[in-house]
């Protein structure tokens, strides 16, 4: 605890936190209270123990609140890699669409043949799902 802070300030933090993860995803609550906190000047690391994110976070929330470049502070990461067929899903669902195929490895064995993609069945399956 800082000086002046007052003994249930983790409480409400932690509180103000899960009720902006209605919201929002966890990360993003948890930077918007880091920017609150860091304005009212408490310490970094302090910062960290209430919001549980990593000092280099809470150093780059800083650095971005001091340089006025806020834009990003609001965005999170879109994460993952590309998946191997999203270039060519519509011409896949098209051609599954034209032809009979009766299993997911025929139409794995289809995209080999005519995308060069080698993909598993389960790859199939969830862009089968998804195109449901």
């Amino acid at each position: 605890m800082y000086p002046n802070e007052k003994p249930y300030t983790a409480h409400i933090v932690k509180a103000v936190i899960a009720f902006m993860q209605l919201f929002m995803c966890e990360t993003l609550a948890k930077r918007i209270v880091s920017m609150m906190l860091f304005i009212t000047g408490i310490p970094n690391n302090r910062i960290t123990e209430l919001t549980g994110l990593c000092d280099k976070s809470i150093r780059n929330i800083k650095k971005s609140i001091e340089s006025g470049e806020y834009e990003h502070l609001f965005h999170v990461g879109s994460g993952g890699q590309k998946g191997k067929l999203s270039d060519v899903e519509t011409e896949i669902i098209n051609e599954i669409n034209r032809n009979d195929y009766q299993s997911q490895q025929q139409i794995a064995d289809m995209v080999l043949e005519k995308f060069g993609i080698k993909v598993t069945q389960s790859t199939i399956s969830r862009l089968l799902k998804k195109k449901e």
